[in-house]
C-alpha cells in the first residue's frame, strides 16, 4: 500500500495490495458509507466514514486526525476485505480466517490447525510471481527441536531461535541467522487497587530493586536490551531519552518500604503464563530472578503459573495484583504501546488510571509534528516513570535461522511482516 494523502482527518489510500493471500477482488466505486456518529454515546472509534472512490482507491473519513493512520491502515491484522465475503463467512471467526480472500502471491492450500498451513502460488498474481510453488508452515513449540530439524535439513528456516542458540547457529557453516530488533516490552505490572501496590511508595521500591541487566545478561539472547522505558528506542516518536528510570538502589528501595506503612515482610503473589515470547523468552526463570531480587528488600513472592487464556483474561479485567506479561509492536507508533495501555480506552489492567498520564496521551495522539508530539510524551514517559502502573525490565530480541544455502532471504521483521514470495 502506498501514496497516502493526508487532508485533516480525511486519508486517501491508492490500494497495491490489499490481502496477503487469496484471490484478487475487485473493488467498486461506492457513495461514502458512514462508519459511526463521532461523539455520539456508544461509539468509540475514529471512523466517520469510508468509500470507495474507485477500483483502486479508498478514502476515510476520520472523527479526528491520526497521525498512526498509515501504520495502523498498513498493519496485516486490520486488511481490507469485501462486505460480501464477510457476510458469507459471517462476519469473522473460523469461517473467515479458513477462507481467506485477497491478492497476495500466495493462496490458502490446506491448514491443519495446531500442525501446519500449506499455501501455494497464486498463479493470477498482479506482480512478479513467487519463487517458491509451495510453502508450508509448521508448529514446534520447542526451540531446540526447530534447530535440529533445521540442521537436519527438513525445514529450511526456523523462527524464534532459541536464546541459547545463537551461537549455535552463528558456529555453524550450513546455516545463517538473521536477527531482529526488539519491537516489544515485558513488564511487571501492578494493580493500583489491590493491596499493598495501592501504595505508589511500593510500587517505587520495586522499581528501585530491580536489577534489569542482570535479568537481560543472564536469561536474554544478544541484542536485547534493558528497558529504560514502556517505548522500545527503535520507535523514535513516544521514546524521551531525557526521561531516565530509576536506578538500582536497594537502600532506596528499603526507605520507601519503610516509609510507605506497610508491614514488613511483604507477602505478594507473582503471576505468569509459562509461554515463550520474543519479548520473555525464558519465564520460570526469569520470575525466579525476580523472586530473588525482591526478597533482598522484604518482599517475599510466591510464583503461581496460569495457564494462558486465563491469565490473559484476568489481567484484562484488572483481577491480579502482581503480573508479568508484555506487548509486541502492531505497527511502529507510540500509541499501540501507550495509548492501548495507559490510555482512557486501556483495559483496566493496571487499575485506576491517571489523569497525568491520560491527558497528555490523548493529546499527542492527534499530533502530526513528531516532535510536538514528543514534547508531549516527555510528561506521559515521566508520569508513567513516577506512578509506576508497571516496571519496565526488557526489549527482547529475537532472530530467525535459514539454512545457509538460501540466499536473498533474510525475513526477519520485527513486526512479522516476512517476504517469503522472493
Amino acid at each position: 500500500m502506498n501514496h497516502f494523502k493526508r487532508m485533516s482527518a480525511v486519508l486517501m489510500l491508492a490500494l497495491v495490495a490489499v490481502l496477503a493471500m487469496g484471490v484478487m477482488v475487485p473493488v467498486m466505486a461506492q457513495d461514502a458509507a458512514p462508519v459511526g456518529e463521532c461523539g455520539a454515546e456508544g461509539y468509540t472509534g475514529n471512523f466517520k466514514s469510508i468509500e470507495a472512490v474507485d477500483e483502486l482507491t479508498v478514502k476515510f473519513t476520520l472523527c479526528t486526525p491520526d497521525p498512526a493512520f498509515p501504520s495502523k491502515v498498513a498493519f496485516s491484522a486490520f486488511q481490507i476485505a469485501p462486505s460480501e465475503h464477510l457476510t458469507a463467512t459471517n462476519g469473522g471467526g473460523p469461517e473467515l480466517f479458513q477462507n481467506p480472500v485477497g491478492t497476495g502471491p500466495y493462496k490458502l492450500d490446506t491448514w491443519t490447525q495446531g500442525s501446519e498451513i500449506v499455501m501455494t502460488r497464486n498463479e493470477d498474481y498482479w506482480g512478479d510471481k513467487a519463487l517458491e510453488p509451495t510453502l508450508i508452515f509448521r508448529w514446534n513449540a520447542d526451540s531446540t527441536a526447530r534447530l535440529t530439524e533445521l540442521q537436519a535439513g527438513t525445514a529450511d528456516g526456523i523462527d524464534n531461535v532459541g536464546p541459547g542458540d545463537f551461537p549455535v547457529v552463528e558456529g555453524d557453516a550450513n546455516l545463517a541467522l538473521y536477527t531482529r530488533e526488539g519491537l516489544n516490552v515485558f513488564y511487571l505490572g501492578f494493580n493500583n487497587t489491590v493491596a499493598p501496590f495501592d501504595n505508589v511508595m511500593v510500587r517505587q521500591a520495586i522499581a528501585y530493586a530491580l536489577d534489569k541487566e542482570r535479568i537481560v545478561a543472564n536469561f536474554y539472547p544478544p541484542g536485547s536490551s534493558a528497558a529504560t522505558q514502556f517505548m522500545p528506542s527503535a520507535i523514535a516518536t513516544g521514546f524521551t531519552p531525557e526521561v531516565e528510570p530509576f536506578a538500582v538502589d536497594l537502600d532506596m528501595a528499603k526507605q520507601l518500604l519503610a516509609d510507605s506503612g506497610v508491614a514488613l515482610p511483604i507477602e505478594v503473589t507473582l503471576n505468569y503464563r509459562d509461554v515463550v515470547r520474543g519479548y520473555l523468552p525464558t519465564p520460570g526463570v526469569v520470575a525466579t530472578d525476580i523472586q530473588a531480587q525482591l526478597a533482598e528488600i522484604g518482599i517475599n513472592v510466591t510464583i503461581e503459573v496460569m495457564e494462558s487464556g486465563s491469565f490473559l483474561d484476568a489481567a484484562n479485567a484488572g483481577q491480579l495484583g502482581f503480573y508479568m506479561l508484555g506487548w509486541g509492536a502492531d505497527y511502529p507508533d507510540a500509541t499501540n504501546f501507550l495509548d492501548y495501555h495507559f490510555g482512557e480506552g486501556a483495559s483496566p489492567q493496571f487499575g485506576d488510571k491517571f489523569a497525568e498520564i491520560t491527558a497528555p496521551l490523548k493529546e499527542a495522539a492527534q499530533l502530526a509534528d513528531p516532535a510536538a508530539r514528543n514534547a508531549i510524551y516527555v510528561g506521559a514517559n515521566t508520569a508513567i516513570r513516577d506512578l509506576v502502573p508497571m516496571i519496565p525490565i526488557a526489549h527482547g530480541g529475537s532472530a530467525v535461522a535459514y539454512r545457509a544455502a538460501i540466499t536473498g532471504n533474510p525475513h526477519s521483521s520485527p513486526l512479522g511482516n516476512e517476504a517469503f514470495s522472493v
